[in-house]
């Protein structure tokens, strides 16, 4: 397989990675668990490895429409079960008559507790309510550490995975006609822009590629990348489906409503 067909060149060291672990499995035949991995780089373990002839990807993120989940390779043979992901629910309540905490804000506290982004899943704040799915291994110092956000006193429990409130996700997809798979081109189609006004949000840091900030406006999408710009939502690219007689692209994007 040639890697550089697939994948971008900033991609490299995760699928480096991807294959050193690949390569462990095959050795030791122990399975391996990964942190949690965005819907892009799960998409690359399955092009890595979901076809393997003895290995097996087995993905949990902790409720049915979970978006980052771990992943775990295994031999083939190896029985693998929802305990094995190491996962933890976190719930908390607030009085919402004097604050609504958002999605944004339990992320920033999370990280301010110096621990990895990997460490954490997907969060949920709505209603007075914070869940928060992550790794095993740091439940015990997040529940300790984790007491407020911004005005609001917290405490942490923890809850069965079965508890988890997210929701499906609903994306609206449409069909059109792009010049080029360049970001600002597709950017300006899908959030009904001008050229000039796409270019300018990317180059200013607000527009995010796999959940990575990108002020290329040149930059090439590939088939499945999630986009996001701030202040208007976040949408992705479904499927590319071939040119027209005058070399334009068709393709197939989706909003999330």
């Amino acid at each position: 397989m040639d890697i550089s067909q697939h994948f971008r060149r900033d991609e490299q060291e995760f699928i480096d990675q991807v294959l050193a672990w690949k390569e462990q499995v095959e050795n030791s035949y122990i399975p391996k668990l990964t942190d949690f991995l965005d819907p892009r780089q799960q998409h690359i373990m399955e092009t890595l490895i979901g076809k393997h002839e003895i290995l097996r990807l087995h993905k949990h993120g902790g409720g049915p429409y979970t978006e980052r989940k771990r992943m775990i390779i295994a031999p083939m043979y190896e029985p693998i079960d929802e305990a094995d992901f190491e996962l933890v629910l976190l719930q908390t309540t607030y009085s919402k008559k004097f604050i609504t905490l958002t999605h944004r804000d339990v992320m920033g506290a999370f990280l301010s507790l110096g621990v990895k982004r990997k460490k954490l899943g997907d969060i949920h704040a709505k209603d007075g309510v914070v869940q928060i799915l992550i790794a095993k291994e740091i439940a015990s110092y997040v529940q300790i550490n984790l007491t407020s956000i911004r005005q609001a006193k917290l405490k942490f429990e923890t809850q069965p995975l079965s508890a988890f409130l997210g929701e499906e996700k609903h994306w609206k997809e449409t069909e059109c006609t792009v010049s080029s798979l360049r970001l600002d081109t597709v950017v300006k189609e899908i959030y009904k822009l001008s050229r000039k006004d796409a270019a300018n949000y990317v180059e200013k840091g607000l527009v995010k590629v796999n959940h990575k900030t990108v002020e290329n406006p040149a930059l090439l999408l590939q088939e499945g990348d999630l986009l996001s710009l701030r202040g208007k939502g976040r949408s992705k690219l479904v499927t590319i489906n071939g040119q027209t007689k005058k070399e334009k692209r068709r393709i197939t994007t989706a909003i999330l409503k």
